[in-house]
C-alpha cells in the first residue's frame, strides 16, 4: 500500500510539472507589464516588432513598476508575464521574491527620463527648488524651533513668497509607482538635505531622516491620481492652478497642453536631462524572465529590436518619444549583455 501511495504521489507531481511546462508552451504572444513611464516606449517597440517580424505584437499593460514587479516575480508559466518595465531599478526584496519563485531576471537599462512638476499652459509659471518641493509636499516639516510639525503650508506662497499665491494641489502617482519612488528619493530627499536640522538628523540617524524625507502629506494637498499619466494631463487642463508629477516623455508629448516647472534654475528639456543638469532625473529599465526565453516565441528578437540603434540610439524612434539615450559606450555594453541574456546579480 505504501509503495502504491508513493507511486501515486510521484505520478501526480509529474503531471503537475508537465502541466506547468505545457502551459508556458500554450502561449505564443509576449506579455509585458510594469511602469506607466516606460509604457509608451515599450508600446512603440511592440508595434514595430509586430510589423517587422512574423511574431505577434506583444501585449503591453501599464500596471506601475511595483505592480509589474509583483506579477513578474510571482513565478514561471503562462500565467505570469515575460517582461516587466520599471522606472527604477529592481529592489532587493523584489529580487529575492523572484529568486524564491524560480525567476531569473535579465536587466536591461534603456535610458534616462526626467520627472517633472507640470501645469496647464494657461496656469501660473513655477520656478522652484527641491527644498521648496519638500516643504510643499512633506507630511511633516521643521517648525520654528526645529522640531517636526504637521505641514502647515496651504499655498505655494506660504512655502516661499516668491512662489504663486495659490493653493497647493499636486496630482501624483501612488506608492506602487516607480515615478513616486524616484520622486521622493531624488526631489523630496534631495530637498530635505538642504534644510539644516534635517541634514544634521541625516548624519545622526539615516533611517529617521529617510522616514521624514519620503513621507508625503495626506491632507489633500497631494492627490494620488493613479498610474494613468494621460488622465493627469486631462485634469491639469481642467484645473489651471493644479500641478502634476509625471515623466518628461509625457511633458514632451503634450507640450501644447502643459509646461514643466523650472527646478533649481534648470528647465526640464531633453538636452538638460541628457547633460545631467536637470536634477530630478532617473534611469529606466525593463526585466526579462530568463526561464521564458526560448519557450515563449520572440523574446530574444524583441530584446534585439529594443536594443537596436535605430530604436534606442540618439537618432532612434524612441528619442522622438522623449527617451533620453544612454551614452554610446554604455548603450553598447547593455545591448551586448541583454542580447546574451546575461542574468543579473544584485
Amino acid at each position: 500500500m505504501k509503495i502504491t501511495k508513493i507511486m501515486g504521489l510521484l505520478a501526480g507531481a509529474a503531471l503537475l510539472t508537465t502541466t506547468a511546462v505545457g502551459s508556458v508552451h500554450a502561449r505564443d504572444q509576449i506579455q509585458i507589464v510594469g511602469s506607466s513611464t516606460v509604457f509608451p516606449f515599450s508600446t512603440s517597440v511592440a508595434e514595430q516588432f509586430g510589423q517587422k517580424t512574423s511574431f505577434k505584437t506583444p501585449v503591453v499593460e501599464s500596471t506601475g513598476s511595483g505592480g509589474g514587479m509583483k506579477l513578474f516575480c510571482s513565478g514561471v508559466g503562462a500565467g505570469s508575464p515575460d517582461i516587466t518595465n520599471a522606472s527604477r531599478r529592481i529592489k532587493e526584496k523584489e529580487f529575492k521574491l523572484c529568486a524564491d519563485n524560480g525567476v531569473t531576471p535579465v536587466e536591461v537599462k534603456i535610458g534616462f527620463d526626467g520627472i517633472v512638476l507640470a501645469n496647464a499652459k494657461n496656469g501660473p509659471e513655477l520656478s522652484i527648488t527641491r527644498e521648496q518641493i519638500f516643504k510643499a509636499l512633506a507630511k511633516e516639516v521643521p517648525g520654528s524651533d526645529g522640531k517636526m510639525i504637521a505641514n502647515p503650508y496651504k499655498t505655494w506662497a506660504d512655502v516661499d513668497p516668491s512662489l504663486p499665491n495659490i493653493k497647493i494641489e499636486v496630482l501624483g502617482p501612488p506608492p506602487t509607482s516607480g515615478t513616486r519612488d524616484a520622486f521622493v528619493e531624488i526631489a523630496m530627499e534631495g530637498g530635505a538635505k538642504k534644510i539644516e536640522t534635517l541634514a544634521a538628523l541625516r548624519k545622526a540617524d539615516k533611517n529617521a531622516f529617510k522616514k521624514i524625507a519620503h513621507a508625503i502629506r495626506e491632507d489633500g494637498a497631494y492627490v494620488e491620481a493613479g498610474e494613468n499619466d494621460n488622465l493627469i494631463i486631462q485634469k491639469l487642463e481642467a484645473n489651471s492652478n493644479a500641478f502634476g508629477i509625471f515623466g518628461f516623455s509625457f511633458l514632451d508629448q503634450n507640450a501644447d497642453k502643459v509646461r514643466g516647472a523650472t527646478v533649481n534654475g534648470v528647465e526640464p528639456e531633453f538636452e538638460n536631462i541628457a547633460a545631467g543638469d536637470y536634477q530630478i532625473s532617473r534611469s529606466l529599465f525593463f526585466y526579462v524572465k530568463k526561464e521564458h526565453v526560448g519557450v515563449i516565441p520572440g523574446i530574444e528578437e524583441f530584446v534585439a529590436e529594443f536594443t537596436n540603434e535605430d530604436t534606442w540610439g540618439e537618432d532612434g524612434y524612441l528619442a522622438d518619444k522623449g527617451l533620453i539615450p544612454l551614452p554610446d559606450d554604455e548603450r553598447e555594453a547593455v545591448a551586448e549583455s541583454a542580447q546574451a541574456m546575461a542574468p543579473m546579480s544584485f
